[in-house]
């Protein structure tokens, strides 16, 4: 199991909170300049030119997400994410999978 990272969060919360940035929960890899990602390396491809990893992060109780005007934030639950790559992209559409392999304790 990693180290645990924490990053200084003063900007979002106004106070002094702490993120946890607990287990990488996949990576991505981009082979050349074309939009397509692939959850592995394909064997073709010596050097990759994009390599993207996604990270469980433990949110402070209270925090404020910024999101620029010209975003806009959803709230969708794991089901509607599960194998809808073309309303969410392939990256986004695998998030059920792979956090599948976490258990969750609710306090």
């Amino acid at each position: 199991m990693p180290e645990e990272v924490f990053i200084r969060n003063s900007w979002a919360t106004g106070g002094h909170d702490t993120l946890g940035v607990d287990e990488m929960i996949c990576n991505w890899w981009r082979p050349n300049y074309e939009p397509p990602q692939y959850p592995y390396i394909p064997p073709h491809v010596t050097k990759p030119k994009e390599h993207r990893r996604l990270f469980l992060v433990r949110l402070p109780e209270r925090a404020m997400f910024a999101v620029p005007r010209n975003y806009k934030l959803v709230a969708a639950p794991l089901f509607e994410l599960y194998d809808n790559s073309n309303g969410y992209g392939p990256v986004i559409s695998t998030l059920p999978q792979n956090l599948s392999r976490f258990s969750y304790v609710y306090a």
